[in-house]
């Protein structure tokens, strides 16, 4: 029997993976765990404090002078490369969860623009293109348009401002995109911005154009609403599925909540950090020990800070994510019980720009009742974290799409 808890820390790298400057040659550099700790010293004088991180292996994966040198904990520690192309949130989720996502299909929205506004014209909305550019107005309110926070061709958002349009007509016009989209992810995005959008589109790389999702506000004000409608998926081979078919309670917290699927499963969406914490606390807590349980968490604010290019609050944010991991760490403390700490990209506050960040993650997994520490060889997919926790749950060893359990 398991209590199995995968954390998703969001946009935490751990160093360029070999094809990071392919994009964008800079990424070559990127490092946003030390990246994030060198500039919290630089600024503050004092290291940014991350035990529980450390207790877990952080430091032993990814040495650098303001991490303890070795797992105080009895965890296994390495790394795992994405498993897919890019570097996005959904891909990640999926792939970790055991689908096989390394031949997404990537594609400017610009290139399917007559397939996409007679989509929307035979669903009977206005349509078209915003001052020429590569991007649709629907009804002279809600964007369709490339995503700007993920590589190009990776995903299609469709936004609007709340006091334009209600989510649920933004979502309409986004089932009706997703049709016949290509591309993993089409997002639905209703938030309160500052401004008209129009005035946040900027062109990105590879000739993408979108809004500059950040600088419209959505982030900073209440009330952001999103779903993501992913590409057709054989969700009963992902890892939450399997685990409620197995009778296994699942709770899919914070983004994880938005992005995964799971009919059975007990949904908590939330985005501030303190939140998704607490909820997966109390998950853990309401499954007793020597019981069945599975969470599945994501943590988006330090995804968040990288967007904005803000090391200071990635680090805070960092640093509350640790105050949950030692309480976690306490909680599971019954033999068969797994604690996996991971990311899905990077996100390096410190690039130069609002992009994810081509990295290797980490993958901690606290152990109870084992004996010390272990280096884990490198994962060659996000999918061996489901995989892992797939064989913690008891589960059999093809359940999932794709995935090798690394323990």
């Amino acid at each position: 029997m398991s209590r199995t808890v995968i954390l998703v820390v969001d946009g935490l790298g751990v160093g360029a993976m070999p094809d990071a400057g392919e994009l964008r040659p800079g990424d070559r550099k990127a490092d946003t765990l030390a990246h994030t700790l060198d500039h919290w010293r630089a600024v503050n004088g004092t290291p940014l404090r991350l035990p529980a991180f450390a207790a877990l292996g952080l430091g032993a994966l990814r040495p650098h002078p303001d991490l303890a040198e070795r797992a105080a904990l009895p965890a296994a520690y390495g790394r795992a490369a994405l498993g897919y192309r890019g570097a996005d949130t959904y891909a990640g989720h999926q792939t970790m969860m055991g689908a096989d996502f390394s031949a997404v299909t990537v594609a400017r929205l610009g290139t399917h623009l007559p397939e996409v506004t007679a989509a929307l014209e035979a669903a009977g909305h206005r349509v078209a293109r915003l001052s020429g550019e590569p991007l649709l107005e629907v009804d002279g309110a809600v964007l369709v348009h490339d995503s700007l926070e993920a590589d190009p061709g990776v995903n299609w958002n469709v936004s609007g401002r709340l006091s334009d349009a209600p989510f649920d007509t933004i979502l309409a016009i986004a089932r009706t995109v997703r049709e016949m989209a290509p591309v993993a992810r089409v997002i639905a995005v209703g938030g309160h911005a500052d401004e008209p959008l129009a005035r946040s589109v900027r062109h990105g790389d590879g000739g993408t154009v979108g809004l500059d999702t950040p600088a419209t506000g959505f982030y900073r004000n209440d009330g952001l609403q999103v779903q993501h409608l992913g590409a057709p998926l054989d969700h009963t081979r992902q890892l939450p599925e399997a685990a409620a078919r197995a009778g296994v309670p699942v709770r899919l917290v914070g983004k994880a909540a938005d992005i995964l699927a799971c009919d059975a499963a007990q949904r908590r969406p939330a985005v501030r950090t303190g939140e998704v914490l607490e909820h997966t606390l109390e998950a853990v807590r309401e499954a007793a020990p020597g019981g069945h349980a599975l969470v599945v968490a994501n943590a988006q604010e330090t995804d968040l800070a990288g967007h904005q290019q803000d090391p200071a609050r990635f680090g805070a944010v960092l640093a509350r994510v640790d105050t949950g991991l030692a309480e976690l760490t306490r909680l599971l403390d019954a033999p068969g019980d797994r604690l996996i700490v991971t990311g899905d990209h990077g996100n390096d506050p410190t690039a130069g720009h609002a992009y994810h960040t081509r990295e290797f993650v980490p993958v901690l997994i606290h152990r109870p009742g084992a004996e010390g520490a272990v280096r884990l060889p490198d994962a060659a997919t996000l999918a061996d974290v489901g995989a892992t926790a797939a064989r913690a749950l008891g589960l059999g060893p093809d359940v999932l799409g794709s995935g090798s359990p690394l323990l």
